[in-house]
């Protein structure tokens, strides 16, 4: 999380912190790339969706969400995650932006358990037949036929989020998990 902070927190982020509390968060020097560990793989492997941040050659910033099955995003090693771009509303605002500016912040959010984990990272486009085994192993469902390239995150930094004013919502599978669990009961 140091190196978050680092990227973060610059000179007039610190200016604002300084003005509205008196105090600064102490920026240790330039630590390099954090590293996923174990609870971040599984935090993102766990995850149907997140939303993703570019910013286009005139400045202004872009968030697109990004939905697919747990584990559309998946983590190469533990400064590379990937997932296949699909065919969506042909926009292509986001590959687009990084064509000019590859740097990019994810959100990843786990509602129901109040979690959120923000990441920095260097996205590299990647042509969906120049690395076919990863786009297999990319692919929603096996279907390489939908894929239209790869969008391969170099990690620079990470930040685990506190929940507060992270309201609880929850999919449908998760609701009709609880609902057919009540049904289980002891009949009382």
């Amino acid at each position: 999380m140091n190196k978050f902070q680092h990227v973060a927190f610059t000179p007039r982020v610190l200016d604002a912190q300084k003005s509205a509390y008196g105090r600064t968060y102490a920026v240790e020097p330039d630590p390099g790339r954090d590293p996923l560990g174990p609870d971040e793989a599984a935090f993102i492997e766990a995850r149907d969706s997140f939303y993703m941040a570019t910013t286009s050659e005139s400045g202004w910033p872009y968030v697109q969400h990004r939905g697919g099955p747990p584990g559309f995003l998946r983590v190469l090693d533990a400064q590379t995650l990937a997932f296949a771009d699909v065919r969506g509303n042909r926009q292509l605002v986001s590959v687009g932006n990084l064509a000019t500016n590859d740097r990019v912040a994810l959100i990843l959010m786990d509602y129901p358990n109040r979690a959120r984990l923000k990441l920095l990272a260097h996205a590299e486009l990647v042509a969906a037949d120049a690395d076919p085994a990863l786009t297999a192993r990319l692919a929603p469902e096996g279907n390489t036929k939908t894929v239209e390239r790869l969008v391969r995150l170099h990690v620079v930094g990470f930040d685990w989020n506190c929940p507060q004013n992270i309201t609880p919502r929850f999919t449908q599978a998760e609701v009709e998990a609880y609902v057919a669990s009540l049904g289980k009961g002891d009949g009382h």
